[in-house]
């Protein structure tokens, strides 16, 4: 009796670490879809924006804004997971998002495509705020890290195409067709995120302050994160348009071998953080990225922009899911939607003033400048982290 009552609690305890199950491959494949059509527009609407006759300012403005959109829903979006529940808050910023996105081609003016740009933004933060939490509440806490890493590794196969995709497109089809495209994408999202079981939401027994708009316990990763994704905001912008103005081709190359080394880090860095922690991640990964924007700056040939892509992808895709599983891990359960939120909100924010700085700094100084001050900002996310490990010592 005793042997088949341990057999029985030995089944169970397999089963409670179990990360694959079926809602959990339904968040991954709404995940991959949405991404997907959120990067085919990434490295196009800095050609939108050229179309409609805007300059290197109002590129950065146009990418920036989004982020600073996304980046004010976010704390609204955490409350609001842990009240109106998972479901509600995913739904909903994924109908926002298709609508507007879809909404691009049929605009004219720079004056529309930046208030459609803000209303993406909405949907945006609902969304991934919202689908983050819902893959921690999936992911058994032995398994966290690990398993976030295969949740980012379904952004990031969308990254191997969409960037490449969205490009190729833009020279056969119009810009039009090419955002419709992207928003029936987000719609497939939708559809399959509407037959996930989601978690019930429990009641919390202490009321939501008017000014809790973050997570104490998420802060030290987040702001570590900052630094890190305002690399993303002059790559995402300006390396299209700096690679054709030095003659270098291919660059929807540099986006597929990106997109690759993220997906390789991702299946190691996250059993890395399980087993030895975000000490054994960050430094190693930093140092790639850091290495990766020196590169850019320079930038003599495709061969030291593919390297670079290499690089980016490796360092990026092992810091970014061990300082989201670290922000998450200490957090109390009723708090992980605000968690999530917070670590969002932060690589908004990194992304939305890198974005809006770079354009400056391009204006001014040219293209090159932007990558070397990227590289300070790696720098300076280095000696932050080893701050908080010398005080946490301490």
């Amino acid at each position: 009796m005793d042997h088949s009552l341990a057999k029985g609690a030995g089944k169970q305890s397999a089963s409670s670490e179990k990360i694959w199950t079926r809602d959990f491959v339904l968040i991954l494949m709404s995940n991959f879809f949405i991404f997907l059509g959120f990067q085919m527009t990434l490295p196009t609407i800095p050609l939108f924006v050229e179309k409609l006759g805007g300059n290197d300012q109002l590129i950065g403005i146009v990418v920036g804004i989004f982020t600073f959109s996304a980046l004010l829903l976010r704390p609204y979006a955490g409350h609001t997971l842990e009240t109106k529940g998972r479901r509600f808050v995913y739904l909903t910023g994924l109908g926002i998002f298709v609508i507007s996105v879809g909404s691009f081609g049929f605009v004219s003016s720079l004056i529309f495509l930046f208030i459609l740009r803000v209303v993406q933004g909405f949907g945006w933060g609902f969304s991934t705020t919202a689908s983050g939490t819902i893959a921690t509440d999936l992911i058994p806490a032995k398994r966290r890290g690990e398993g976030m890493g295969y949740f980012g590794l379904s952004g990031n196969i969308a990254l191997a195409f969409g960037p490449t995709l969205g490009l190729a497109l833009t020279g056969i089809i119009s810009f039009r067709l090419l955002f419709l495209i992207c928003a029936l994408l987000g719609l497939t999202a939708l559809l399959l995120s509407s037959r996930i079981q989601y978690k019930e939401v429990e009641k919390q027994s202490v009321p939501v302050k008017r000014w809790d708009i973050y997570e104490k316990s998420a802060l030290k990763p987040s702001l570590l994160l900052f630094f890190i994704t305002v690399t993303f905001g002059g790559i995402a912008s300006f390396l299209p348009i700096y690679s054709a103005q030095k003659g270098i081709g291919g660059i929807h190359w540099y986006f597929l071998l990106f997109a690759i080394a993220l997906m390789i880090s991702r299946t190691f860095a996250g059993r890395l953080y399980d087993q030895r922690g975000h000490q054994a991640v960050f430094i190693p990964g930093a140092v790639l990225v850091l290495i990766a924007m020196i590169l850019l700056a320079w930038l003599p040939s495709s061969i030291i922009m593919y390297t670079a892509a290499i690089l980016y992808g490796l360092g990026f895709g092992s810091v970014q899911p061990a300082l989201q599983a670290w922000s998450v891990k200490e957090a109390p359960p009723n708090r992980r939607g605000m968690a999530n939120a917070t670590f969002f909100s932060f690589f908004d924010l990194g992304v939305g003033i890198g974005a809006i700085a770079f354009g400056q700094i391009a204006h001014l100084y040219g293209y090159s400048s932007i990558y070397m001050t990227a590289a300070g900002s790696v720098v300076i996310s280095i000696f932050l982290y080893l701050w908080i490990l010398m005080t946490k010592r301490g």
